[in-house]
This record gives structure tokens, sequence and C-alpha cells, in this order.
């Protein structure tokens, strides 16, 4: 299947939960957030979620302020 990562494309395999894409590209990092398809998935939902063909992931580090 294909997928957008930060906005670049990738071929994946079907049935991908989230966390195991990360894990493959070396980006599970403490302090990550991310959206698939504009809309931010929690971090406890990332070993339960699949991805489908055609989703985009936008992977950023989540940044504290105010």
């Amino acid at each position: 299947m294909q997928i957008l990562f930060n906005e670049e494309p990738l071929q994946c395999r079907e049935a991908l939960i989230l966390t195991a894409l990360l894990t493959e590209l070396d980006k599970l990092q403490p302090g990550s957030a991310l959206a698939v398809n504009q809309t931010i998935i929690p971090r406890p939902q990332w070993d339960h979620f699949v991805l489908r063909d055609g989703d985009s992931i936008l992977l950023f580090q989540a940044i504290a302020g105010g």
C-alpha cells in the first residue's frame, strides 16, 4: 500500500500498525506527536491504529510553551 509520511510517498505492507511503522523507520521517539489525515492520534492509540492505503501521516516533535 502507498502512504505519505511527512509529505513523502512511502510503500509499506498492508494492515500496518502505527507503532510498527515508526519502529521500522526508527522514528519512535519520546515527545513525538502525530496526525493521520490531519487528525491527531493520541499516543495510547498508536499500538492499535491500523494504517490504510492513501493515509497521510505527519510526525512532529511536541513542544511545550506558553
